[in-house]
């Protein structure tokens, strides 16, 4: 049997792919990630690689599984994981002679069963002296829906590093005698975005590129998403940075001298304490990519490692006037994803192929040899990695469940993106979602033209020319919610508006 790869899954939380600089956005100017770019140069970046929910807690269930949240439990924040199905990438590889680790932050609410060590962070963790789970923790406790509230062992530090040290310190220790998986989860650069003090003066004097979305006039939209979603200006009520960075205490000091700012001024102010806090964070975690690779170097082990590194979903960083996730406009629905496998994988290449976080499980298990269980939902793209000009997916299928949840006021939905198009159906109904807030919004149908209007900046869902092409993509979205088994036939409500809504 020929030797079977190492793998070292690195993945972070919330990082948008606009904010490594081998993706060439706006923030290159300003941004420099050598060691995330080295992954892209000594391998392939995927430009259209997509969370099919995202959300944290759902998406890494994806990840795990090879299946959507309405197939492995997980469509919420709040739904439990059950890591003894069948389905499990991390049991599934260590049933086939891997050594198997997870570290940093875990976020399923239940115990990591499938891996011979793990280290993991209570809940979101903190950035500053993080408490972390082991094997020592009573798996009772680690079994708790709530793991914010269980205590662990307290470390000094920045919790980038931490997870960095305990990484290596497992790569030196582990089994040499198996292939490895190890999955090194960092949390940043999830909100609110505290750095490391050696980044402290990073982008001093520096003004960040702002988006041309910034003030986008959101007519163009439907009623069911224009007037909604948490910013970074002070336009909402409920939710702005604008108003968090206000806050005296706030984690890296309150934005100060704004009082008799204009409010486009105030949007700027809030977005470059916002920008320069985020990219701060996703400097260490660059730092922490350099590490591991020049660990692997040392052990002679990096040409026969399949590295990889992606964020469980992307981020909006001003984009549309909106910060964090869970719409499905491209900043947040697009992850980053780099992949290095030398020998297989030839360098620089650069991948537009569609392909989602549903193929991930199914791509790993591949890459061990191991056949995954006819239940997974996903499909190896190991093939599509090394050969980037051959087709992807036709359309990626995504849904967001949790309605108005969290303050940050997005509505649930679903939709198709196809290479040319994305088609969005806002339905406007909490369902049986975990914390969605149990209030009816309007319904709407959006149409975005991915080709001529890559930043979604001009809705055309109404223009009469397009009337066969919206027939062509509701066809294929009903294909697809057929094949995956979301059909929603158990909420006649939503079917009725759905109805109504065309």
């Amino acid at each position: 049997m020929p030797q079977r790869p190492n793998i070292l899954y690195v993945m972070s939380d919330d990082h948008a792919a606009n904010a490594i600089s081998c993706y060439g956005s706006r923030l290159s100017q300003v941004l420099s990630t050598p060691n995330m770019d080295r992954l892209g140069a000594e391998g392939v970046r995927l430009n259209r690689y997509y969370s099919t929910n995202s959300i944290c807690t759902p998406a890494r269930a994806t990840v795990m599984t090879g299946q959507y949240g309405h197939v492995n439990g997980v469509r919420t924040l709040s739904d439990h994981w059950d890591p003894s199905c069948r389905e499990n990438l991390a049991r599934l590889l260590r049933d086939a002679g891997y050594t198997t680790a997870m570290i940093g932050k875990w976020h399923l609410h239940c115990y990591p069963d499938g891996f011979d060590f793990f280290d993991i962070l209570p809940g979101q963790g903190v950035y500053q002296n993080p408490d972390f789970l082991d094997q020592s923790t009573p798996r009772e406790h680690l079994e708790q829906d709530n793991h914010e509230r269980l205590p662990g062992n307290r470390h000094e530090g920045y919790v980038t590093d931490i997870i960095t040290e305990k990484s290596i310190g497992w790569l030196r220790q582990r089994d040499t005698s198996k292939p490895f998986f190890m999955m090194c989860h960092h949390k940043a650069p999830h909100d609110f975005w505290e750095y490391a003090e050696r980044h402290e003066g990073l982008f001093d004097g520096v003004d960040i590129p702002v988006p041309d979305s910034l003030f986008e006039d959101k007519n163009h939209r439907s009623e069911g998403s224009r007037a909604f979603g948490s910013t970074v200006s002070p336009r909402n009520k409920v939710r702005s940075l604008y108003r968090d960075f206000l806050r005296p205490r706030y984690v890296t000091g309150p934005l100060v001298g704004t009082e008799e700012m204009t409010f486009e001024e105030k949007a700027v102010a809030a977005y470059q304490k916002y920008l320069k806090d985020y990219l701060r964070t996703v400097a260490g975690i660059d730092d922490s990519i350099g590490s591991l690779l020049d660990e692997l170097e040392a052990q002679g082990e990096l040409d026969n490692t399949v590295v990889i590194y992606t964020s469980d979903q992307g981020m909006f960083l001003g984009e549309h006037d909106y910060q964090d996730k869970r719409w499905s406009y491209e900043e947040s629905l697009q992850a980053p994803f780099l992949v290095r496998y030398p020998g297989e994988i030839p360098t620089g290449t650069v991948s537009e192929q569609l392909l989602s976080n549903l193929d991930v499980a199914p791509t790993l298990l591949d890459y061990a040899g191991v056949t995954p269980p006819e239940s997974m939902q996903g499909e190896s793209f190991r093939d599509r990695l090394a050969n980037p000009a051959a087709p992807g997916r036709d359309a990626i299928y995504f849904r967001y469940w949790m309605h108005l949840a969290h303050r940050h006021q997005n509505p649930a939905h679903f939709g198709i993106r196809t290479e040319r198009w994305k088609l969005i159906c806002y339905y406007g109904l909490p369902l049986d979602a975990s914390g969605a807030l149990a209030v009816e919004t309007p319904g709407g149908w959006e149409l975005y033209d991915m080709q001529n209007d890559p930043f979604e900046l001009r809705n055309v869902y109404e223009e009469p020319s397009l009337a066969e092409t919206v027939a062509g993509l509701k066809g294929r979205l009903h294909e697809l919610r057929e094949q995956y088994g979301d059909t929603d036939a158990r909420y006649p409500a939503l079917l009725d508006k759905l109805d109504e809504m065309g």
